[in-house]
């Protein structure tokens, strides 16, 4: 098995507390209503949700890595700006069956995507300013 990391920061106006809640613990709900075409559904491993916590992401059919990857792995940190937002800073760890090598367009579309899952639900929060 084989590990590929990669790093990713992006700058956002919504208040750290507010993108942890939606990303994190309502991310089972939240997220597969909001994008239904990636996301099938997202499931607690381990934990009650909170900091810590180790959640499955199922997606749907079809993703270009799905027989090539054991697991994807991300470590997502929220820091506070000083606009009243946030940087957002994340690890990314694929782990590779056996010796297959991860090619830099695969992660592309992989940050690609999750690009998309960050904008969208950032989208839905700056519209809906009490959630």
């Amino acid at each position: 098995m084989g590990v590929n990391t990669y790093t990713h920061e992006t700058t956002t106006p919504v208040a750290p507390t507010r993108l942890f809640k939606a990303l994190v613990l309502d991310s089972d709900n939240l997220v597969p209503k909001l994008m239904p075409q990636v996301v099938k559904n997202i499931e607690i491993v381990e934990g009650d949700g909170g900091a810590g916590s180790i959640k499955k992401m199922n997606f749907v059919e079809g993703d270009v890595l799905g027989d090539k990857l054991e697991s994807i792995f991300y470590d997502i940190k929220f820091e506070a700006s000083g606009n009243g937002g946030c940087v957002c800073k994340s690890i990314t760890e694929y782990y590779t069956k056996d010796d297959y090598v991860l090619k830099e367009e695969e992660h592309n579309e992989d940050k690609n995507q999750g690009i998309e899952l960050f904008t969208t639900v950032e989208a839905y929060l700056l519209a809906n300013v009490r959630t």
